[in-house]
């Protein structure tokens, strides 16, 4: 009995900080010795809600969202995500440097504003030593999804590739000020494009045209999962090369890969076991020959 109660009181704080975390959560990052819950209005990375369009205190289940046109958008309470403080530690960062395609890349972050919006998380670090290494981009069209601060497209521009790099609008200001303090007008073979996507939404303004679509930490969320599916198919053509750097943290993450296994081809191309992100490189099923 003494070992049950034991057990009890272990466990009892675990689901009161389950329940605490799911039901309120501030603008402010919060965090236990091993919780950390962020409420961000953005499909990038990684958080706790997922809203569709404005700011919500996040509630468990899914909620319901007013923006300023007066309609009401849906919200999604998200899984508790395990982080130790020291581990957010950089997120705090004003900002953080990078040695990236032979140059210093000062990436300024803004999470007490932005949330995961505006932090370098170590995907986008690997797909970007990823794309220096391995890949040949001189005058290749790059689009970047769900950019953030954009250092993955930075990185595919200073390799020579004609980038548009993407994010929501919330987002926009912050991914300019980097993009622009990093690698000003005439830096670059060719300008850096940048522009607002909403996965799934007004595809038919987008080219097809793209020979890569990169994306960091873009699977997580379940309830973005068919949009993200949806944007990859429509800017792919037989000549796409979709590479994405992934944190596998969830059974739904490797299920948004079965998914897309669906109508592409998917290989995984490079693991890095220090920082556990794995690189994907996937094309069109259609496009391959029989």
């Amino acid at each position: 009995m003494n070992g049950f109660t034991s057990f009890l009181s272990f466990l009892l704080p675990l689901i009161f900080a389950f329940s605490i975390t799911l039901t309120s959560c501030s603008s402010r990052q919060k965090s236990s010795d091993i919780f950390s819950c962020q409420r961000v209005p953005f499909q990038g990375l990684l958080s706790l809600n997922f809203q569709r369009n404005g700011v919500q205190t996040c509630n468990s289940g899914k909620l319901q969202d007013s923006n300023m046109n007066g309609r009401r958008e849906d919200s999604y309470a998200l899984a508790v995500v395990p982080y130790a403080e020291d581990n957010l530690a950089p997120f705090h960062r004003a900002e953080r440097r990078f040695r990236l395609a032979g140059r210093e890349l000062v990436i300024r972050q803004n999470w007490r504003e932005l949330g995961v919006a505006a932090v370098v998380w170590d995907a986008a670090v690997v797909l970007g030593e990823y794309l220096e290494r391995e890949v040949v981009l001189t005058d290749r069209t790059v689009v970047e999804l769900g950019a953030g601060t954009g250092l993955t497209g930075m990185v595919a521009a200073l390799r020579g590739a004609q980038v548009t790099i993407t994010e929501r609008e919330m987002a926009l200001a912050s991914l300019r000020r980097n993009v622009e303090s990093n690698i000003p007008p005439g830096t670059t073979r060719h300008p850096v494009l940048i522009q607002e996507l909403t996965w799934g939404q007004n595809l038919h303004l987008y080219p097809t045209t793209f020979q890569y679509v990169i994306g960091a930490d873009i699977i997580y969320i379940k309830e973005t999962f068919q949009d993200l599916l949806k944007t990859l198919e429509h800017l792919s053509n037989c000549d796409t090369v979709v590479l994405l750097g992934c944190k596998i943290r969830y059974e739904r993450d490797t299920n948004f890969l079965k998914m897309m296994e669906e109508k592409f081809e998917v290989k995984e191309v490079h693991f890095d076991q220090s920082r556990d992100i794995r690189v994907y490189k996937a094309w069109l099923q259609s496009c391959t020959s029989s």
